[in-house]
């Protein structure tokens, strides 16, 4: 087939055009009312990008949304809030209550919000918060309730931050208020009922200022709640995006978030995060992505609104999902970023970009096994002290990377060694108890439930109480003398009383370098030959003190 192909340029500068036959392109510099013609060869028309085909359709390496001749219009909320995600700043956080620094922010509560990024302030130890944060490098911390050691719990310690809105809230008018919560784990940030709070004047931030006992907002006149959300973790330390949704029954100019009214009752003080705050418009919320079913989930998907006469189009990592083109996603595609094209009365719009990628949940574990025990760490019997990683499904099918210490404790054996007097009951080991001397074999269980083995020697305590002396002699019973090995740790006391009750004789520290005994004198006088009653305390090696009382005769 001949072609002939006439071109009549006029009014334009010198330039190159370019023209495709046979894929050759051919080239020449025209000028203003050149004409050339007589080109031979089947005419190839150019190319244009599909957009929702994956393919790359006119050549240029550019497929899909990557290519610039696929754009769209993209719905994006823009928040009320000023400062949404605490980015722009005045300075770097250097301690806690630093929130100050976050421009457009308010310190609402005496009790205060910590603002916290990697450039300065990272957060308390026993708080920290999850990585990464959802949007850009600053977060804030807040807490419900406070309890340190040797102070009085703090019920009612709660920290709000605050802020007046770029335009007010019109009354009658819906809108949502969308946020990340961030929890450390389910005893240090259990589930909350955040509050969102709104008053109709910015002079009303701060509140209670002077009193950290104020408590919420609404304890003070002009502060209103608009909503509650009551959202948990999953477990571990992660960020949960949730929403509010709210219509005012008059203008707001000012809002507060943070913990419920009512007392915090955990036995610790509470703590969380938050970060992207977005209050909008409901209608510029119109078709965010929202999960289906559980992240970790087979059948997790996305879905947007389903509308009338509105045509979909999924894109994963801008490339299109051909054949995905309904409200919800048939299938999730793996990690990536997820956005859709909704073309509506001849509108092109994109939604916000979706990140989906799969939880994974990193606890570390510290076990103490008894000697012959053993830990089931998956199908892993461990029995051996040591370092062990496992990744395991939760209950939400998600993996949990563990990661345990073990420590194996050796066979628990020890010897106990006991004295008693005669007539007593020994009740050093645990439940048991003995009143006669022997050894005995004692099996008892630890804390840990661990088998231990313990050997007792239960002897008698050596002391000798005298029954009869005789003063007047020259041999070594001419004393009264209690006596006993180095268990007696002290005579404390020592009494002896006539048949009349008449006290002859007292001692105390019967032990001392120079006690020799009673030598049966009073005042004196060498008692008559008789029947005495002595009653002494001892304190023996134990650190008990006894009494005892007993009978001696006194001959001549």
């Amino acid at each position: 087939m001949i072609v002939t192909f006439h071109v009549q340029v006029s009014n334009l500068r010198e330039k190159p055009i370019h023209i495709l036959f046979y894929g050759i392109v051919i080239s020449t510099i025209v000028g203003c009312g050149l004409i050339f013609s007589s080109f031979v060869g089947p005419v190839q028309p150019l190319m244009i990008e599909d957009c929702i085909n994956g393919v790359d359709d006119d050549g240029d390496g550019l497929v899909d949304l990557n290519d610039p001749d696929c754009t769209c219009e993209l719905l994006s909320p823009v928040s009320l809030i000023p400062n949404p995600s605490f980015e722009e700043s005045t300075c770097c956080p250097t301690e806690r209550s630093m929130l100050n620094c976050a421009v457009g922010w308010v310190q609402a509560s005496e009790p205060t919000t910590d603002l916290i990024h990697p450039c300065g302030w990272v957060g308390w130890n026993d708080h920290r918060p999850p990585t990464p944060f959802p949007d850009g490098e600053a977060i804030i911390g807040f807490a419900n309730g406070r309890i340190n050691a040797g102070v009085d719990p703090e019920y009612n310690w709660k920290e709000y931050a605050g802020a007046c809105l770029l335009s007010p809230l019109r009354a009658n008018t819906t809108y949502r208020f969308q946020f990340d919560i961030g929890f450390t784990n389910e005893l240090l940030s259990p589930r909350l009922d955040v509050t969102f709070y709104g008053t109709t004047d910015c002079d009303n931030l701060p509140f209670g200022v002077g009193d950290p006992d104020f408590g919420c907002p609404t304890n003070g006149p002009d502060w209103q709640i608009l909503g509650v959300r009551n959202v948990g973790g999953r477990g571990g330390a992660e960020w949960v995006n949730t929403e509010i949704t709210i219509t005012p029954d008059e203008d707001i100019h000012a809002i507060a978030i943070g913990p419920p009214c009512e007392r915090s009752g955990a036995n610790n003080t509470t703590y969380y995060f938050f970060d992207n705050l977005i209050l909008a418009d409901l209608r510029s919320f119109q078709f965010q992505i929202s999960e289906v079913n559980h992240p970790c989930a087979d059948d997790f998907t996305l879905s947007v609104p389903d509308e009338r006469d509105v045509t979909y189009q999924w894109f994963k990592d801008n490339i299109a999902l051909v054949g995905e083109d309904a409200a919800e996603l048939s299938m999730i595609y793996g990690e990536g970023e997820y956005q859709v094209r909704i073309i509506n009365e001849g509108s092109c719009l994109l939604t916000e970009s979706f990140t989906y990628k799969i939880p994974v949940i990193e606890n570390v574990l510290n076990v103490t096994l008894c000697h012959d025990g053993f830990f089931e760490l998956g199908e892993t019997i461990i029995t051996e002290p040591g370092n062990y990683t496992d990744t395991l499904k939760n209950a939400n099918n998600c993996d949990s990377i563990v990661g345990l210490t073990v420590e194996v404790l050796p066979e628990l054996m020890d010897s106990v060694v006991g004295k008693i007097f005669r007539g007593e009951t020994f009740e050093g080991v645990e439940d048991f108890s003995f009143n006669s001397a022997g050894t005995f074999d004692l099996n008892l269980m630890t804390d840990l439930g661990c088998d231990s083995l313990v050997h007792l020697q239960l002897e008698y305590y050596d002391v000798y109480f005298p029954n009869i002396f005789a003063p007047n002699s020259d041999g070594p019973n001419n004393r009264f003398v209690i006596s006993g090995n180095e268990d007696l740790s002290e005579i404390k006391t020592l009494d002896i009383y006539d048949r009349w009750g008449q006290q002859v004789y007292s001692g105390v520290n019967e032990l001392s370098s120079d006690y020799n005994g009673w030598d049966g004198t009073f005042r004196g006088t060498l008692m008559e030959q008789g029947v005495y009653t002595y009653i002494s305390t001892l304190e023996m090696d134990d650190g008990n003190i006894r009494q005892f009382v007993g009978s001696l005769m006194l001959m001549k």
